[in-house]
């Protein structure tokens, strides 16, 4: 595996490469005194040292709680190289030619094109990641990238080798977005996104004698019996039978008494929604007028209804003919009632009365319908009476991506945001999101999103001290708020989580770097676009993977009991919708993906007795060793072990 890269990502995803998949890795960066932090960092990491020496002084921290900071693993199968551009002597002396996957996350979209346009020179059966920010051009590039390897390959790709040579573009505002939504929701970023789902482990506790745990939509593992042993709480692979065991079946999950358990459970939300008030360009009637100005139209048709009766009755003519008679009186136009009886009369000074009652009414109407025209694009403000919402600091691109994952699980927002040009306001706009416009360092701003009735706070701001500034002062407000902050650098991350941890013991408290968020849907993309994601289970992980399942005869025409291995992989879910389609589903556009988000396709809790086809596709967890075995590829040993 090669990373090249000039930021804490590529640090980030080697980590992640060599601790949860075992992979030797190459990584390429810039000379050190050529790379240029941003001033940003520099701030924070000053910011950083004074937060530790406080949390030390203050709190005695011991530095367990891991709130994504930066990687405690020793250096090792890592070989770094310097390298101030990705050039084709560069890439070829990192060992392009012979490496299975490239992961290209400088920061400049031409920088990242250019090296994987060489890097597919060079090696056509490589498996290449890119991070591009344009989505549009990056779909362009993966097509042309994959027609490339194709053709080089005779169409074959890397079969046989065991490896794809596909291109897969991300970025790190999309795969961060769904980690923080889920720590906003759930208080935990340890999550897997399939089919437009987020998806949780949870760590249960051993189930009390005679009670029975709920196993939630599969039961991934049983972690080791000393688990709250301080002596073991790595859980050492040293316990055998005593230590964590991984996708365990069910008769060994019935008599492991005293044991807790890891289940997979889905992330959403149970509490109050907010609407989002989209009635398509022509709002609905009721919203057209004020309640007050509904009630004064109808006294008035009441009127004319009550004047035509009483002419109908006074002179004996035809109700319809009345009826127009005091129409016409209503607006002035009719002959004066001279030498008439003295009741037609005062029936045509009262409807002119009323005509002039109906004047101030109609204006008021077309006013107020012209407003709620101008008001039907604009910015909602939040409600009265709105409560356990998520506040949302921030709408630019990670504050964009995580707004639409929200609404995607119907979770209310209220945005806060001090560019009114920001390029988010108009997904908040079209989803009907209540945004406060302001500086959330500034008193009254935060109180306006009502973050004393809010259940969490996001703050993803692109300046960290905005960030922290935020996040204190709502804690001021609110001491038991969930706050999840968005932090550059790793080592700041962590300070903070330290002393926010040690402030505010009994609230939850994440700070998170995109970096360390956004590392794990990179690592998985090298991995194969099969991988979805990786969750840690004490000091081993599980992989979860979306497989198809013709050409694997582990899987094809057995039954999902009969297809199980423990300890080794098993079956969760059936795709039905790809598995109609023959093919890989794209991710929708940011500004399509909450309006045409098409309902999942998963199909949970299959039946032993069903039959895998070879036209299925399913979503399977398995170890590292057991999703080496069963794509036919040759587990490596880990530095070590």
């Amino acid at each position: 595996m090669v990373v090249c890269g000039d930021d804490g990502l590529a640090h980030r995803l080697a980590a992640e490469l060599r601790g949860v998949y075992g992979e030797q890795v190459t990584l390429v960066v810039p000379p050190s005194e050529r790379s240029v932090r941003p001033p940003v960092v520099g701030r924070a990491r000053a910011a950083s040292a004074l937060l530790d020496r406080v949390v030390n002084a203050a709190a005695g921290l011991t530095g367990n709680g891991n709130g994504g900071g930066a990687s405690s693993e020793p250096p090792g199968n890592v070989r770094v190289m310097e390298a101030a551009e990705p050039t084709e002597d560069a890439l070829g002396e990192a060992g392009v030619e012979r490496a299975a996957a490239l992961a290209l996350v400088y920061d400049d979209d031409e920088t990242n094109i250019r090296a994987a346009l060489t890097a597919r020179r060079l090696n056509p059966r490589l498996r290449l990641v890119l991070r591009l920010y344009n989505r549009r051009l990056g779909l362009h590039i993966e097509e042309l990238l994959d027609q490339t390897a194709a053709l080089a390959t005779g169409g074959g790709g890397a079969a046989g080798s065991g490896f794809d040579a596909s291109t897969t573009v991300l970025s790190d505002a999309d795969t961060a977005a769904p980690a923080l939504a889920a720590t906003a929701l759930a208080g935990t970023s340890k999550v897997v996104q399939t089919d437009g789902l987020l998806l949780r482990a949870v760590e249960r506790p051993p189930a009390p004698p005679g009670a029975v745990s709920d196993p939630g939509l599969a039961t991934l593992a049983l972690l080791s019996r000393t688990v709250n042993d301080p002596a073991f709480a790595d859980g050492s692979e040293s316990l055998g039978d005593q230590g964590p065991q991984l996708l365990p079946d069910a008769a060994t999950v019935r008599d492991a008494v005293g044991r807790g358990t890891v289940v997979l459970e889905q992330v959403s939300y149970s509490g109050p929604s907010l609407s989002s008030g989209r009635g398509g360009v022509v709002p609905p009637f009721a919203s057209l007028f004020s309640r007050r100005l509904r009630w004064s139209l109808a006294g008035l048709v009441g009127c004319v209804v009550a004047l035509a009766v009483a002419l109908w009755l006074v002179t004996g003519i035809h109700p319809l003919s009345a009826f127009y008679l005091t129409l016409l009186d209503l607006f002035a136009i009719d002959d004066p009632a001279i030498g008439e009886s003295v009741g037609r009369q005062i029936l045509q000074l009262l409807s002119g009365l009323v005509g002039l009652l109906l004047l101030p009414v109609l204006l008021a109407a077309v006013l107020e319908a012209l407003g709620t025209f101008r008001t039907a694009s604009a910015l909602r403000k939040p409600p009265r009476g709105l409560s356990g919402h998520v506040v949302l600091l921030g709408l630019g691109k990670i504050g964009t991506r995580v707004l639409t994952r929200l609404r995607e699980l119907h979770i209310p927002v209220v945005c806060v945001e001090s560019d009114p040009e920001a390029r988010g306001l108009a997904t908040a706009r079209r989803l009907r999101v209540p945004v406060v416009l302001g500086d959330v360092t500034q008193e009254g701003v935060l109180e306006a999103a009502k973050v004393h009735r809010a259940d969490a706070l996001l703050a993803v701001t692109s300046a960290d001290t905005t960030n922290l500034e935020a996040v204190l002062y709502a804690r001021a407000v609110r001491p038991d708020l969930r706050v999840v902050l968005r932090l550059y650098d790793d080592d700041f991350a962590t300070a903070v989580y330290r002393t926010l941890r040690a402030a505010h013991p009994g609230a939850s408290t994440r700070s998170r770097s995109v970096s360390h968020l956004a590392a794990p849907a990179f690592a998985g993309a090298m991995m194969g676009r099969q991988i979805l994601g990786a969750i840690p289970v004490e000091r081993r992980v599980l992989l979860f993977a979306a497989v198809d399942v013709g050409g694997h005869p582990q899987l094809e025409g057995k039954t999902v009991g009969a297809a199980f291995r423990a300890g080794a992989w098993r079956v969760l879910a059936l795709d039905t919708a790809a598995s109609a389609s023959g093919g890989r589903r794209e991710e929708p556009a940011v500004e399509e993906a909450y309006e045409d988000a098409p309902a999942s396709g998963l199909v949970w809790g299959l039946p032993d007795t069903y039959v895998l086809k070879g036209s299925d596709r399913v979503v399977l967890a398995a170890t590292r060793r057991g999703l080496a075995e069963l794509l036919g590829r040759r587990p490596r040993e880990r530095a070590g072990a």
